[in-house]
């Protein structure tokens, strides 16, 4: 069975090389072309024709195909869904700011977390991505738009802490300064809660920005909200959250998607301003997504939660709304798809 050669790092590939009587310096020459886009062996003109013929007999170079592409008359932002090789599809969004380019990726195809306000868990958890699958949606994004990624976000579809390894394994290859060399300052994590991961990431000890999908203070609301909730409770979520300050010396953004008459009360405000006492770190406020299946919708409270928390001394900032005209958040397109699909295999057009 081929391997996925784009998934392993520089010296994993000089390491190949070398038990292939090949000298070593070519997995400079190899890790640079896979990161500059290549998507074949035979586009790697320094290489011999033999040894090109040898890694297209051992090894395989993903490349993601653009199924959709949608572009914000509003703002810029992009929408790609990509198909993979294996007929699966994810979301990618670039989205450009003042400060540069964010592409917000995927880790998973689809979701198990179960959050009941997002779309990317509606249709269920298929795999995890493998790290060159991650690392596609910067390189091709970046290519397909020509404009220059400096950003990225890992809160598309999928928990990243639930892919650990490969999610790091894409870090040292997005930062590796022979490939795209974006520096971990420059990139941001969010995970809706993995106590345990959130320790393994604290002890990796990278220089990255921690989001924590928080959405409630207290274990009733937030369990209803994020099923991960009922594995561990707040207070043990925001203990990790403290340790991971104390280890990496990093701030944390706690994001909170205000729901009407769900989350969003004064006293609420108040408990969540009691849990981020004397931990640095800010409040994301967001505005929720309206989902037609679902029955919570946005808050009409954002500015006086907003003003609530500034009130007892908390950082708290709304996120700007970008690509709204091209359903850009997380999992809506790939299901509108799915439901095509669905459609097309049983003949219902309606």
């Amino acid at each position: 069975m081929k391997e996925d050669i784009k998934s392993l790092e520089e010296a994993e590939i000089a390491a190949r090389l070398k038990a292939m009587g090949e000298p070593a310096f070519r997995g400079k020459q190899i890790f640079t072309w896979l990161h500059k886009g290549a998507v074949s062996f035979d586009e790697m003109t320094n290489l011999s024709k033999a040894l090109r013929e040898k890694l297209e007999a051992n090894y395989f170079i993903t490349v993601p195909k653009v199924e959709r592409k949608l572009v914000s008359a509003l703002d810029g932002t992009i929408k790609y869904l990509w198909r993979l090789g294996d007929g699966n599809c994810i979301e990618t969004v670039l989205m450009k700011y003042h400060h540069g380019n964010s592409v917000c990726i995927s880790t998973e195809v689809g979701c198990k977390m179960g959050c009941v306000f997002c779309a990317s868990t509606q249709a269920g958890f298929v795999r995890r991505l493998a790290p060159s699958e991650i690392l596609d949606q910067v390189l091709f994004t970046q290519l397909d738009s020509g404009e220059p990624i400096s950003n990225i976000v890992l809160m598309g579809i999928g928990e990243p802490l639930d892919n650990y390894d490969n999610v790091l394994k894409f870090l040292r290859l997005v930062n590796h300064p022979d490939g795209m060399n974006i520096g971990m300052r420059h990139i941001s994590l969010s995970t809706c809660g993995l106590v345990d991961q959130i320790g393994r990431l604290a002890e990796a000890d990278l220089q990255l920005t921690l989001s924590v999908s928080l959405h409630a203070p207290d274990d009733e609301t937030r369990s209803k909200l994020l099923p991960i909730n009922r594995s561990a409770g707040v207070e043990k979520l925001m203990a990790a959250c403290r340790a991971y300050f104390e280890k990496t010396g990093r701030r944390i953004s706690f994001e909170y998607a205000l729901i009407d008459s769900v989350n969003d009360s004064d006293a609420q405000a108040d408990l969540l301003a009691k849990r981020l006492k004397g931990m640095p770190g800010h409040v994301n406020l967001i505005g929720l997504n309206d989902i037609k299946e679902s029955p919570l919708k946005p808050s009409k409270r954002m500015a006086a939660f907003q003003k609530r928390l500034e009130s007892h001394g908390v950082t708290a900032t709304v996120r700007r709304k970008l690509g709204s005209d091209i359903n850009a958040a997380c999992g809506q397109l790939r299901r509108s798809q799915l439901e095509q699909s669905g459609k097309e295999n049983t003949g219902d057009t309606q």
